[in-house]
C-alpha cells in the first residue's frame, strides 16, 4: 500500500494479563493493536526512577484550595506539638512535683488539661480539612479524567477496555483519596513529631540522641531497598484489582448469554482466576510491607532499648533526673513511633504513585481525532453532499486488514443512496469515517466540499444524524433519551418525533410518562421499542445528512411498515446513506452501492442489478428470496 499504518497520539493503558479463557485470537487481535504503540508493559521496571514523582499530579489538584491547605497545616502542627507537649510536662510533673517532695501539682495537672483540649481540637480540625481536601482533590481528578476520555476517539477505545478504564476511576481514585485524606496528614504529622522530638530529646540529653541519631541510616537502608520492589508489586497489584472489576462488568452485562449457554461454572472459574492472582499479588505487597515494618521498628525500638540502659545508668549514677529520663523515654517512643508510621506511610504513597500514574495516562492521553488550529467552516445553508476520493484505511487494532481500498464515492444533495454487500465489506465503516471517529491513511473525505481533516469534528457531527445499528439507550429517563438529538427540544417536539417514529404509544404507556427511567441500557424496553427511540432522536437532530444503519432491523413488520413511511418522510429533504437488507429501503433508493472486502463492486438501481446477476443478486436471492417472489 505504501502508506504507514495510523498512528495515534494516545498510548495503550497498560494490559492486565488475560485469563487463560480467552482465545489466541482475542489475544493476537489485542497484540495487533499494539504495534504499533508504546509498550507500557515495561512502566514498572522504570517506575522505581521515577518513585514518587507521579504524585505530582495529585499535588497540582489539592493546590487548588490553598485555604484548606493552610488550615489543615496550622491543625496538623499544633496537634503535633501538643502531643510532644506531653513529655516535656510529664518531666516538670515528676522533676517538681514528685521527686522534689510534695510540691503543688494541681497546675501541672490543668495545664495537661489544656493540652488534652488544644491536641482534641487541633486533631478534630485537621481531620476535617484533612478529609475534605481527599474528597474534593479525588473529585476533581475524576472529572478532569471523564473530559479528557469524551475527547478521545473510538480507537482508544477499542486498544483500552472500557471495564479497566472505569476500574481505575473508581478503585484507583479511591486510593488517592485515602493518601490525600489520610495517608499525607499521618505522614506530616509524624514527620513534625520525628523532628521535633529529636530536638527535644536532644535538650533533655545530647549523648543518648546522638546515639540515636546514628542508627537512623540503618534504618533508612532497607526502606530504599525494599521500598523499590514494594513499589512494583503495588503498580501490579492495582493492574490485579482492575482485572477483578473487568470480569465482573463483562459477566455482568452477559448474563443473559452466560446462562443461556449453561456456562455459569467457566464464568465462575475465570472469576476465581482473577481474585486468586489479586490475592498472590497483594501477598507479595503484604508480606514486603512486613517485613519493611519489622525491620524498621524492630532496629529502632532496639537502639532505643539500649541508649536507655544507658540512660537509667545515668540516673543511678545521679548525671541525669528522673523526670528527664521519663520524659525521653515518652519522646523516644514517639519518635520510634514516629518513624515506624513512616515506614507504612511509604509504602501507601508507593501505591499512591502507581494509581496516580495510572490516571496520569488516562488524564494526558491525547485524542487522534482532534480540531485544527484553525477549522475551515462549512457553507451555510447546507449543500448535503458528501464525498469519498480514493479512501484508504486501516482499523488500528486490525492493521493488516483494509476496511476500504481506493474506495471513492460521490453523493450528490438529497440523494438518497443504498449501501449494501455482506459481513465486513466495509459499509459501517463509510458511517465511521463520515462522522470523522477515525481518518483514513490515505485520500479524502469531504463534506459540503470541506475536506473533514480540516474541520472541527464537533461542525461534522453537527450536520449529522445518526440511527446506528446497536441501538444505545442511556440510564436515564425516556425525555432524556430523546433530547439526546436535540437537547432543548420541547416536549410537543419530542412527541411529534415519537409519534413519526411509532413511538408515541408506547412511551405513553409508561408509568410516568417521558419521565419514566429506562434502566440499565433500555432494560424496560424491547428490542424493537428501543430502535424507535433511537430513530425519533435522530428526527430531532434535524440535519442535512442522515446515516440510517439498518434502522428498521429490530422492528416487527406492522411497525417496520410504519417507521419506513416516517423515514421516507423524513429522507425527502435530506440526503441520506442506508445500510439495509430489507428490500423495501433498498428499492427505495436512489442509487445502490454494493460493496465488498472494502470496495465498489456494483452500482445502479435495484432492477438493472438483478438482472445483471452478480453480487446485489446473490444476495437479493439469499436475503429477499419472500419478497421477490411476492413481487
Amino acid at each position: 500500500m505504501g502508506r504507514a499504518p495510523l498512528q495515534h497520539s494516545f498510548k495503550p493503558l497498560e494490559a492486565a494479563p488475560h485469563s487463560a479463557s480467552l482465545s489466541a485470537a482475542a489475544t493476537a487481535a489485542r497484540a495487533g493493536a499494539m504495534v504499533s504503540q508504546p509498550d507500557l508493559s515495561a512502566a514498572p521496571a522504570a517506575e522505581p526512577r521515577r518513585k514518587l514523582g507521579s504524585l505530582r499530579m495529585v499535588w497540582r489538584y489539592a493546590s487548588r484550595y490553598p485555604l484548606q491547605l493552610v488550615i489543615a497545616a496550622i491543625a496538623l502542627g499544633v496537634a503535633a506539638l501538643a502531643t510532644l507537649a506531653i513529655p516535656y510536662q510529664f518531666k516538670e510533673m515528676i522533676d517538681s512535683g514528685f521527686i522534689a517532695g510534695g510540691g503543688d501539682v494541681a497546675p501541672h495537672f490543668r495545664l495537661f488539661y489544656g493540652i488534652c483540649v488544644a491536641l482534641a481540637l487541633a486533631t478534630a480540625l485537621r481531620f476535617y480539612f484533612v478529609s475534605w481536601l481527599g474528597e474534593r482533590t479525588v473529585a476533581d481528578i475524576r472529572q478532569a479524567v471523564q473530559q479528557n476520555l469524551l475527547r478521545l476517539a473510538p480507537g482508544f477505545f477499542e486498544e483500552n477496555r472500557p471495564s479497566e478504564i472505569a476500574s481505575r476511576m473508581t478503585s484507583d481514585t479511591a486510593i488517592i483519596e485515602q493518601v490525600v485524606g489520610t495517608t499525607v496528614s499521618v505522614a506530616l504529622r509524624n514527620t513534625v513529631m520525628g523532628i521535633g522530638g529529636i530536638i527535644y530529646l536532644f535538650s533533655l540529653s545530647p549523648k543518648l540522641t546522638a546515639g540515636i541519631l546514628l542508627g537512623i541510616p540503618v534504618i533508612i537502608l532497607p526502606i530504599v531497598l525494599l521500598g523499590r520492589r514494594l513499589q512494583n508489586v503495588s503498580r501490579t497489584s492495582q493492574d490485579r484489582v482492575a482485572d477483578i472489576g473487568a470480569t465482573t462488568a463483562e459477566q455482568m452485562g452477559a448474563m443473559k448469554i452466560v446462562q443461556a449457554f449453561g456456562q455459569e461454572s467457566r464464568e465462575a472459574d475465570r472469576f476465581s482466576l482473577a481474585v486468586e492472582a489479586n490475592f498472590a499479588t497483594a501477598k507479595r505487597r503484604i508480606r514486603l510491607r512486613a517485613i519493611i515494618t519489622a525491620t524498621v521498628i524492630g532496629l529502632l525500638f532496639g537502639a532505643i532499648t539500649t541508649l536507655l540502659w544507658y540512660g537509667a545508668e545515668g540516673v543511678a549514677a545521679g548525671t541525669i533526673t528522673g523526670g528527664t529520663i521519663a520524659a525521653f523515654v515518652l519522646t523516644g517512643g514517639l519518635v520510634a513511633g514516629a518513624f515506624g508510621a513512616l515506614t507504612e506511610v511509604y509504602g501507601d504513597l508507593l501505591r499512591a504513585a502507581g494509581a496516580a500514574e495510572r490516571l496520569s495516562e488516562l488524564l494526558h492521553a491525547e485524542p487522534s481525532i482532534a480540531p485544527p488550529a484553525h477549522p475551515r467552516r462549512f457553507p451555510e445553508p447546507s449543500v448535503g453532499t458528501l464525498e469519498f476520493a480514493q479512501v484508504e484505511f486501516h482499523y488500528p487494532t486490525r492493521p493488516d486488514a483494509p476496511a476500504l481500498h481506493d474506495f471513492s464515492l460521490a453523493i450528490r444533495p438529497r440523494e438518497t443512496v443504498a449501501i449494501v454487500g455482506p459481513s465486513g465489506a466495509g459499509k459501517s465503516t463509510l458511517f465511521q469515517l463520515a462522522e470523522r471517529f477515525y481518518d483514513p491513511q490515505g485520500g479524502q473525505i469531504r463534506l459540503d466540499g470541506v475536506p473533514l481533516t480540516e474541520a472541527d469534528p464537533a461542525d461534522i457531527r453537527a450536520r449529522i444524524a445518526m440511527v446506528p445499528q446497536e441501538t444505545v439507550i442511556f440510564a436515564a429517563s425516556a425525555r432524556d433519551n430523546l433530547r439526546y438529538g436535540n437537547w432543548n427540544a420541547s416536549d410537543e417536539d419530542l412527541w411529534d418525533a415519537a409519534r413519526a417514529a411509532n413511538a408515541e404509544e408506547f412511551l405513553r404507556k409508561l408509568p410516568q410518562g417521558l419521565d419514566t427511567f429506562m434502566g440499565e441500557g433500555g432494560a424496560r424496553l424491547s428490542g424493537g421499542q428501543r430502535q424507535r427511540i433511537a430513530i425519533a432522536r435522530a428526527l430531532l437532530r434535524r440535519a442535512p445528512l442522515l446515516l440510517l444503519d439498518e434502522a428498521t432491523s429490530a422492528l416487527d413488520a406492522e411497525s417496520e411498515k410504519l417507521v419506513q413511511d416516517a423515514l421516507e418522510t423524513l429522507m425527502h429533504d435530506r440526503t441520506t446513506i442506508v445500510i439495509a437488507h430489507r428490500l423495501a429501503t433498498v428499492r427505495a433508493a436512489d442509487r445502490i452501492i454494493v460493496m465488498d472486502d472494502g470496495r465498489i463492486v456494483e452500482e445502479g438501481k435495484h432492477d438493472a442489478l438483478v438482472a445483471a446477476d452478480g453480487l446485489y443478486a446473490r444476495l437479493a436471492r439469499l436475503q429477499f428470496q419472500d419478497n421477490l417472489a411476492a413481487a
